[in-house]
């Protein structure tokens, strides 16, 4: 007998609950609204951004319901009134929701996700899919990034060590999503098909009398194929006693610490020398995309990284928000609304976003429709999908099925890009958002 899922209704803040409990005691928690989910800015720097959190999203919005022991909580805390505890008891989101494919590119206004629903069904998903959206899509660009420099040398996700437990297990899929090969996350392999991988740490050579004694334990139990780390004690001297145990089926040496740019030349020219030419240099020692771009001309063959992909590369969240862009008023008739105060202003109106491309299939713009699609003779791409509609989730984007045609979509979506865009150098986002009114005015996104 199979238990119940977790709600996942208080993945939230109180907020969402009292705002509910004010608008259904003064009649305006069923007015149609229509919320998105955008990103004023990029992280200092960055040239683009990447979705992902997609499935993550429709998963968690599956199982968000209140059962009895919510409701008993937010009775006993007498947080909201009987009558809102009724209407939490029903609910179940039963809205549309509109968004960019996961993998996607986004840039500065971008209008990710779109949520159409009641006020109160639509404006208490606000703090579930920001904390989902801000972190995945944070991980995902770094990771992108990394993937750009790294010129087809696969990477690995290691940094589970360096964030929460359940974040690892999110930024190992947005790694993934993003062009990484495999992860050491287990929880990420078995619920999200993430491939998985791993070997040993200093502290099994540690545990045996002699290197040689701990490489030989571990060959015999993974195979000569396997990684030895090389670098617990002398790393020449690893090396050595690496292939001497392993042969020339030794499958990888990993390396840990040093200067890597002398020591990957040093440890390539003695692989080489013992005949070992086909045994692979895998370095995983604090790397960032800067680091990776650094071991360009290095005789590196993969990457394993960890604090800073999931970390986001110093932005661990992405600085997305969460706003009401239009509603229905009490005459029947649509409004759009926005934010007007100075430095977080939102563009109100249900929104059209396409990726305007020249003749050569490269992006040009970031074009925003706002009330209709944009009109142009150009090869303009739409990048809204339908994720949920009438409360129905779209499945194609959910499980590991998902992950893959994520990960997919990101390959396509990133060829798109104008070649500046892959620098790593500071600089202003590599498309400009331009928003386009229904009379043809256009505004700019700064």
């Amino acid at each position: 007998m199979t238990s119940e899922r977790p709600s996942t209704g208080f993945l939230t803040d109180q907020y969402e609950f009292t705002m509910i409990d004010a608008a259904i005691h003064a009649g305006t928690a069923d007015r149609d609204s229509v919320f998105e989910l955008f990103g004023r800015r990029l992280p200092s720097g960055r040239r683009y951004g990447v979705v992902a959190g997609v499935g993550r999203a429709l998963e968690l919005l599956r199982d968000f319901r209140f059962g009895e022991a919510e409701l008993e909580h937010l009775r006993a805390h007498s947080i909201v009134s009987p009558e809102t505890l009724d209407w939490l008891a029903n609910y179940r989101f039963s809205g549309t929701i509109r968004g960019y494919r996961e993998g996607e590119i986004y840039f500065p206004g971008s209008p990710i996700l779109e949520v159409r629903s009641s006020f109160a069904e639509g404006v208490i998903l606000e703090t579930l899919l920001l904390s989902i959206f801000n972190y995945d899509c944070a991980v995902a660009s770094a990771a992108a990034r990394m993937v750009s420099v790294a010129r087809g040398r696969p990477l690995a996700e290691m940094g589970s060590r360096r964030t929460g437990e359940r974040s690892a297990v999110a930024a190992a899929r947005a790694a993934y999503i993003a062009g990484f090969k495999a992860t050491s996350n287990l929880e990420a392999g078995r619920s999200w098909g993430v491939p998985t991988m791993g070997t040993a740490a200093h502290s099994f050579t540690l545990l045996h009398d002699s290197e040689r004694e701990a490489f030989a334990s571990q060959v015999a139990t993974l195979g000569a194929g396997t990684t030895l780390l090389v670098d617990t004690y002398d790393v020449r001297e690893g090396v050595r006693l690496a292939v001497e145990v392993a042969g020339r089926e030794l499958g990888g040496v990993r390396l840990d610490s040093g200067d890597l740019p002398t020591l990957v030349a040093e440890v390539r020219a003695q692989l080489d020398e013992l005949g070992n030419t086909e045994t692979s240099i895998t370095v995983t020692n604090d790397l960032d995309e800067f680091a990776i771009a650094g071991l360009g001309a290095s005789p590196v063959d993969s990457f394993g990284v960890g604090t800073s992909v999931v970390t986001g590369s110093g932005a661990v969240a992405s600085g997305m928000v969460y706003k009401l862009v239009a509603r229905r008023g009490e005459d029947g008739d649509w409004a759009s609304v926005a934010k007007r105060s100075a430095g977080k202003a939102s563009v109100g109106g249900e929104k059209f976003p396409v990726r305007r491309r020249d003749e050569h299939g490269v992006a040009e713009a970031e074009v925003v429709g706002i009330g209709a699609p944009p009109v142009s003779d150009k090869s303009d791409r739409p990048l809204l999908v339908d994720l949920v509609v009438d409360g129905v989730i779209n499945e194609e984007f959910t499980g590991e099925a998902g992950v893959q045609r994520a990960r997919e979509h990101h390959r396509t979506a990133i060829d798109e890009l104008p070649i500046g865009a892959l620098r790593l150098h500071a600089g202003e986002a590599a498309l400009p958002t331009v928003f386009v009114e229904q009379d043809g005015r256009e505004t700019v996104w700064v």
